[in-house]
């Protein structure tokens, strides 16, 4: 994989890789820039959640689950100082659908987890991910279950 950035002035930057695709790259007038972007640390946030989304909606569509809301949020925590690196993150899935089942979502979070997502894969060796979970149903909006996923200690 390839990617770069492109220097627009000031602190603005275009960035693009491999699919073609540009985003732009910024930051807050406090520190030089035009607040015209997405800032480098929420673009890492970003793509943990990103990453463990594509794992585990297409896990439940394999697994048959009538899901028809989802998403991941992430909360990081950052070091006060510089370089400020992500200390932990918590990742929450909200689930909304027909009958969904706790026991698939648990499943697809843990494939995410410990197998499928690179991201994870990278960041969970240098900071603690901790997991949540909601499921609520489609047709009362009602929160049917909240629970935590806690990965296996390693071997």
């Amino acid at each position: 994989m390839e990617a770069q950035v492109t220097w627009k002035g000031r602190m603005s930057f275009s960035g693009t890789a491999d699919s073609g695709h540009v985003i732009n790259i910024g930051t807050s007038p406090d520190v030089g820039g035009d607040d015209d972007g997405l800032r480098p640390m929420e673009l890492m946030a970003l793509s943990l959640a990103g990453c463990t989304a594509m794992d585990v909606i297409s896990i439940l569509t394999k697994k048959r689950q009538e899901v028809t809301g989802f998403e991941v949020k992430v909360r990081a925590e950052r070091a006060e100082e510089h370089p400020k690196v992500f200390t932990r993150a918590t990742l929450i899935y909200t689930v909304t659908g027909h009958n969904v089942d706790e026991a698939a979502v648990l499943r697809a979070i843990e494939l995410s987890a410990l197998r499928y997502c690179p991201a994870q894969g990278m960041l969970h060796k240098v900071m603690p991910i901790e997991f949540e979970y909601e499921i609520y149903d489609q047709s009362s909006g009602a929160l049917r279950v909240r629970g935590t996923y806690t990965p296996p200690a390693p071997a």
